[in-house]
């Protein structure tokens, strides 16, 4: 017996409180699977109409991002994107994802403060890699932050499947086609709520972003709450239906057929070792925005423990900000700067 009407309009005004408006009726049923909620699509988007009109109808008249992809992969495996999105550089935080050229699925992701070789390495390629196996082809535009990720790929390129192909393309953005498309998503669903919240605290005058501490703070806290979302629109995403192809997480079915032993992907400052001696070039080990302004971890502890005693489930900041209530963000925001300010 199917889910009763009644407990599935439940179930999605819950997941609204959650992810905002913006996620319509297949985003919304590969959401509500990964919470063990399972309802045909027609259903969902008929509770998403008639239930949540205001978010409904912002939702239709939002852009899409349909341009034509004259692209083709022919099997999980045969390519992997990974790209960068800088939206809310200017604060502090950066995202990385790979994503299957086949399936569609987005194998990894990362938010950091600022993008960094050996995070982009030890974050993004390796767990990828180590559980889906190795890809023939990685594909990247020219920025210098995947320099270490190229050289494993080529360096490991033996181990690929089809080892006819080049083990890396590098070619501009907007032609990095499969991940291009998922920014929307990301911008829409993460960046775009949270970035609104930080411009009105920069308006009012209430953040001075020239200022380390501050940078540090505003990067550390939005960095959390942006992998909270990150991670609701990687896994809705791998779980929804993409018309005429399926669902990313089928597609993808057992990875890549080429596998690889753990040992042969050193974690990222052994690889970095490796870098250094083939090419005699030394990568940036450590990037941070702002200055750490702790001088001892029990400092630094202090603060942690002070502001988990008023904020002890960020999640609903991140909630309430893509529900438009940007208050207690911003709230929790300057409370852990002016925390941070009396403990250092």
């Amino acid at each position: 017996m199917g889910l009763p009407d009644a407990h599935l309009e439940l179930e999605v005004a819950k997941a609204i409180t959650e992810t905002g408006p913006t996620y319509g009726r297949r985003m919304m049923k590969g959401y509500l699977a990964t919470k063990g909620v399972h309802a045909a699509e027609t259903r969902i988007g008929a509770v998403l109409r008639t239930s949540h009109q205001p978010y409904h109808e912002a939702r239709c008249q939002g852009a899409r991002n349909l341009n034509s992809t004259p692209y083709r992969a022919d099997y999980m495996g045969q390519k992997v994107h990974m790209d960068q999105n800088e939206k809310l550089a200017m604060f502090g935080v950066t995202h990385v994802v790979a994503i299957d050229g086949f399936s569609k699925k987005i194998v990894a992701h990362s938010s950091m403060p600022i993008k960094n070789n050996l995070v982009i390495y030890e974050d993004v390629f390796r767990p990828a890699v180590l559980a889906n196996g190795m890809w023939d082809q990685v594909r990247v535009d020219h920025g210098k932050e995947f320099y270490l990720t190229l050289f494993m790929q080529e360096l490991l390129s033996s181990y690929r499947h089809n080892q006819e192909r080049r083990p890396y393309l590098q070619t501009s953005s907007t032609r990095n086609h499969v991940v291009e498309r998922i920014w929307p998503e990301v911008n829409n669903r993460v960046n775009y709520p949270l970035k609104t919240a930080l411009l009105q605290l920069v308006d009012q005058e209430e953040l001075d972003m020239d200022e380390n501490l501050v940078r540090y703070c505003v990067s550390n806290l939005t960095g959390q709450l942006c992998h909270i979302g990150l991670t609701m629109v990687v896994e809705s995403w791998n779980a929804h239906r993409i018309p005429g192809k399926g669902i990313p997480n089928d597609l993808a079915g057992s990875g890549c057929p080429k596998k690889i032993p753990q040992e042969l992907l050193p974690h990222s400052l052994e690889a970095a070792d490796l870098y250094k001696q083939h090419l005699g070039s030394q990568l940036t080990i450590h990037s941070t925005f702002g200055v750490d302004p702790f001088s001892t971890e029990q400092d630094k502890l202090t603060v942690e423990n002070q502001f988990a005693e008023k904020y002890s489930d960020i999640s609903d900041l991140f909630f309430r900000a893509v529900n438009n209530d940007f208050a207690p963000y911003k709230e929790a925001l300057l409370h852990l700067i002016t925390t941070t300010q009396r403990n250092v």
